[in-house]
């Protein structure tokens, strides 16, 4: 393993069921793209992406990155590639670094499915929060460089930006609450989760006053960036398939919650058992502070219960997770993983309100 737990995704030839005709794909890059010399050659990043992921390379070196829809028969608001194509246009300029998006392509007559294009860049994407590897100095400016990421982005004028229809503006935490409440008794089959319950009871009773909208992320983690190939710097944002108009406290309870779970973890790395001071990485106090001075905050007053609502959406999350294996494969030991997490996540959650 690299330092920092760095990863560069794979290329692997097209998997066979993620086949499309790549004559037809070429025929439609020579029509919208001519300054680029074809032949193409197609391959497909390995990983778990929920839309199947491809680079393209030109003859002259182009490198273009090419995400589509799964093929099969989907359900009407999942793999909203169209939206991550919207909002990465919308907030080119802006000062948020964000893939270039070239052209998206809704004919599903081209090669199966709706996709779009963006360009390829090179960096780095790490992926364990200890950044072990890393000088401290290094560590400390990547969690700085992360930290104004996410304040550029919850600074973005949402309705300059042309999104002002991208979600819905109000009540996002209520209906968020709601939401996953459903969803995870929806997915809990024979789970005792107290701690869960106990969430779900108590969230959308004390819902903090002092509603805020802001673009939110949805998945905004170290994993979700792409970094200068060697300095601590962000290249680009990746993957807004979550993305919508929201509470920007959610996403930065969301990146914060690192700092609750236990080191080592595949699932969730975190930094419980990390020293800090040591390896460079802010406190999340510090973190914090850093992220209102950002965005012209004096503190956070109800930060117990952001954090708490980020452990109840990842525990809901996990459950389906763990749901949907144990339906295929009851002897699966990630869907106990999976249901593992969910339970300490709960537990996590509520230590931040039990005393309230």
């Amino acid at each position: 393993m690299t330092d920092a737990h760095q990863t560069s995704a794979s290329v692997i030839e097209v998997l066979p069921q993620h086949r499309f005709d790549e004559a037809a794909l070429a025929a439609f890059l020579d029509r919208h793209l001519p300054e680029i010399p074809g032949p193409w050659q197609v391959g497909q990043f390995q990983g778990g992406q929920s839309n199947p992921t491809f680079l393209l390379t030109a003859t002259d070196g182009t490198k273009l990155v090419l995400r589509k829809k799964p093929p099969g028969k989907l359900l009407p608001s999942a793999h909203m590639i169209e939206r991550e194509y919207r909002i990465m246009r919308a907030l080119a300029g802006s000062g948020v670094p964000v893939p270039n998006a070239r052209l998206i392509c809704d004919d599903e007559g081209v090669i199966g499915t709706p996709f779009y294009l963006m360009d390829h860049i090179d960096g780095r994407v790490l992926s364990d929060v200890a950044l072990d590897g890393l000088p401290p100095a290094e560590a400390a400016a990547t969690y700085d460089a992360m930290n104004a990421t996410l304040a550029a982005l919850h600074n973005v004028d949402w309705q300059a930006a042309g999104l002002g229809d991208f979600g819905k503006p109000e009540n996002y935490i209520a209906r968020q609450v709601d939401r996953w409440s459903k969803q995870f008794v929806a997915a809990r089959g024979d789970s005792d989760i107290p701690a869960m319950d106990r969430l779900m009871a108590w969230l959308p009773a004390h819902v903090p006053a002092g509603d805020e909208t802001s673009i939110a992320h949805g998945d905004f983690r170290l994993g979700n960036l792409m970094l200068h190939p060697s300095e601590p710097r962000v290249l680009a944002v990746l993957d807004w398939e979550l993305s919508t108009l929201g509470h920007p406290l959610s996403d930065l309870a969301y990146n914060c919650m690192a700092y609750h779970l236990p080191a080592g973890i595949k699932q969730f790395p975190g930094l419980v058992g990390v020293d800090l001071a040591a390896r460079g990485i802010p406190t999340e106090a510090d973190y914090v502070a850093a992220y209102c001075r950002r965005t012209g905050r004096s503190g956070i007053p109800d930060w117990p219960y952001f954090m708490a609502f980020a452990f109840f959406r990842i525990t809901a999350i996990c459950q389906g997770v763990y749901a949907r294996a144990l339906a295929g494969n009851a002897a699966d030991r990630r869907a106990l993983a999976y249901g593992e997490v969910a339970r300490a996540a709960a537990e996590t959650g509520w230590k931040f309100i039990s005393d309230k």
